[in-house]
């Protein structure tokens, strides 16, 4: 009797284990977002053709203002909480992510991410943009 009790604890010691690592081998994948650098974004921008994307500055809106990536649509980074913002209803869109250093970016990459966004790229810092400059 004694013997089956620690085979029984046994197992179900083994069957956790098992379960254990296959959750960290193959289980949940982490849903992330991708960095590409200004020069690929510019590309994209002046010659990838459709235009299935949005291009959306996370800076203040007093930032904005004073000149942004033509076409691109502004939610502050700060305003990014718990729910989807309304400007973003496709949580499938492509998402082209910029802010004024790459800081904020990154931040509201990772927001978006976390409330659901599949399709986020994060690509920097308008100080770093050489295009034309919308006002």
């Amino acid at each position: 009797m004694m013997k089956a009790r620690y085979l029984i604890i046994i197992i179900v010691v083994i069957a956790v284990l098992a379960l254990l690592a296959v959750g960290k081998l193959g289980g949940e994948k982490t849903m992330t977002y991708k960095q590409i650098s200004m020069d690929e974004a510019k590309q994209i921008f002046e010659y990838g053709g459709d235009d299935s994307y949005i291009i959306l500055d996370v800076r203040r809106p007093d930032e904005f203002a004073d000149g942004h990536i033509p076409g691109a649509i502004n939610v502050a980074n700060e305003s990014i909480g718990t729910e989807s913002p309304k400007e973003l209803a496709d949580k499938n869109q492509l998402i082209y992510v910029y802010c004024r250093s790459g800081n904020r970016s990154k931040q509201a990459a990772e927001k978006l991410v976390a409330l659901g966004y599949t399709n986020i790229v994060e690509f920097g810092g308008i100080i770093d943009w050489t295009g034309e400059i919308e006002k």
